[in-house]
């Protein structure tokens, strides 16, 4: 009877062992996989901020950019396979075109230099945009920003839309890319003070007698940004012929326009991917990528308004892609869903937008859609 007992207790015993055992080791995988998916997985997937604001610095065009800033600078075109129209415009240039010309270097130099990043370019907008369109418009001489602009987009949205009297009732109105109005003024306005767009339209614009480059009026003052350095030689020409200021972006407001969307699209393409930042290149077209012009205007805004109210970006399945157009589909250099999600934070989050100086304040934002 002892001898059964003795080995009933030690039947208990081991399956007490056992039991105990079988718990430590559930909760050894559990932690390990909870280590895992939480913590392991994460930094995986999802690099960190600092990574982010790190891989949105790289300029990936800089190397050929800069050769190409090098050989104009030096006066050499004839290695510019892009630009074939160089050689022939000096062909047919006469003297006075060619003094001219020759004067393209100041203002390409000066640009070059200022291809840095300094958050503290958004404080300066004031003295480099406004206060030049003010004097040009008769106005008082001042650093106070306008109480409220409106900037205008192109998107087929506004087609829907009736904001025509509330865009002409803000004190400044910005329109892109000389966006036809005429017919459609119910809809989009008719009131420009600043008219913003790419070179690449200067370019064009530049083949018309007098470099005719005007939808909204000769009096209108026109600011672009550089898409290609070469452009510089169709501004000193048209230059020479506006009666309205032909301003030229600050390259330093270039540099944080491009670091802000690169880090939206980066960070937007892992999280809705799923996939590493190295796969963000070959997903985009990463040395044309490029801020769209309206995300720069909305930028510009920013620091030369006290409310900036934002009408005719975003899209619809029903809508073209230009109200002004037919075009349906969105270029591929630019990503618009992130552009949106920088939007959104400049009216909701303010706070968390990257590379803004902490010295500036975001002012109110509206979007019409």
């Amino acid at each position: 009877m002892g001898r059964l007992w003795h080995l009933l207790f030690n039947l208990v015993l081991l399956t007490v062992i056992v039991s105990a055992l079988s718990l430590i080791v559930l909760r050894s995988f559990s932690s390990l996989q909870f280590y895992y998916t939480v913590l392991l997985e994460p930094s995986v997937l999802r690099p960190s901020n600092s990574t982010l604001l790190q891989f949105a610095a790289i300029e990936f065009n800089e190397a050929r950019e800069k050769k190409d800033i090098d050989r104009l600078l030096e006066g050499k075109f004839d290695r510019l396979g892009r630009y074939p129209s160089i050689k022939s415009r000096q062909r047919q240039m006469s003297n006075e075109n060619y003094k001219i010309l020759s004067e393209f270097r100041k203002p390409l130099l000066d640009w070059s230099l200022n291809k840095r990043f300094e958050p503290d370019i958004m404080l300066n907008l004031t003295e480099l945009v406004k206060r030049p369109v003010d004097r040009h418009y008769g106005l008082p001489d001042s650093n106070d920003r306008y109480g409220s602009c409106a900037v205008v987009g192109n998107s087929g949205i506004l087609m829907k839309t009736e904001y025509g009297k509330l865009i002409d009732s803000q004190d400044f109105v910005i329109r892109l890319n000389n966006a036809r109005i005429n017919g459609f003024e119910s809809h989009v306005g008719s009131k420009t003070n600043l008219s913003f767009v790419n070179s690449n339209i200067l370019h064009f614009c530049a083949r018309r007698p007098n470099c005719y480059c005007h939808p909204y009026g000769g009096k209108v003052p026109l600011i672009m940004y550089i898409c290609q350095p070469v452009h510089f030689m169709d501004y000193t020409i048209c230059n020479s012929s506006h009666s309205a200021p032909l301003l030229i972006t600050d390259a330093r407001l270039d540099n944080l326009c491009a670091r802000i969307v690169k880090y939206y699209s980066a960070k937007d393409f892992v999280e809705e991917t799923g996939k590493s930042l190295d796969e963000w290149g070959p997903a985009h077209d990463v040395v044309e990528f490029h801020y769209s012009s309206g995300m720069q205007a909305i930028v510009l805004a920013l620091g030369i308004c006290d409310k900036v109210s934002i009408f005719g970006f975003g899209k619809s399945a029903e809508a073209t892609h230009h109200y002004h157009t037919n075009q349906k589909a969105e270029l591929g250099l630019h990503d618009y869903a992130a552009e949106y999600k920088f939007y959104d934070d400049l009216i909701e989050r303010p706070q968390v937008i990257p590379f803004l100086s902490d010295r500036f304040k975001v002012p109110t934002v509206v979007l019409y859609h």
